[in-house]
């Protein structure tokens, strides 16, 4: 079952194979004012059906935030795919820290018109004090 997210105006939308097998909020600064719940992906998931005026922000040159340059809808971003190494409070999984080599692929959920939230369970990621 695909889905699609669209921004407010509908310049960008995503195809989306299934509902993600996990999400997440996050509170860190740039995510808590976005008010995004993130859907995760992996590599070559996401088709990007129309992005016209599609806007990039990176504060730090590893997670990548997409926007609707048109509405400014915050709709998806790619980033290291820091649940390989590191468990949700911020700790290393089995001691081993680092820098991940895949990237993860994430969307808004809340741009998914009828999104059954029931299908997915929510993570709170402390990414304000642990990141």
């Amino acid at each position: 079952m695909s889905l699609t997210l669209k921004c407010h105006c509908g310049a960008t939308q995503i195809t989306l194979p299934r509902p993600p097998a996990r999400a997440g909020r996050c509170n860190c600064t740039y995510c808590a004012r976005a008010g995004a719940v993130w859907g995760y992906y992996g590599e070559g998931d996401l088709t990007i059906v129309a992005n016209e005026g599609e806007r990039t922000y990176s504060a730090s040159g590893l997670n990548r935030h997409h926007f609707c340059g048109t509405c400014g809808m915050q709709t998806w971003g790619d980033s290291p795919d820091w649940s390989s190494m590191y468990n949700a409070d911020g700790t290393p999984k089995d001691g081993v820290g680092g820098m991940p080599t895949a990237r993860s692929y994430s969307v808004n959920l809340n741009l998914i018109d009828d999104f059954d939230w029931s299908s997915v369970t929510v993570d709170e990621f402390d990414g304000r004090h642990n990141w």
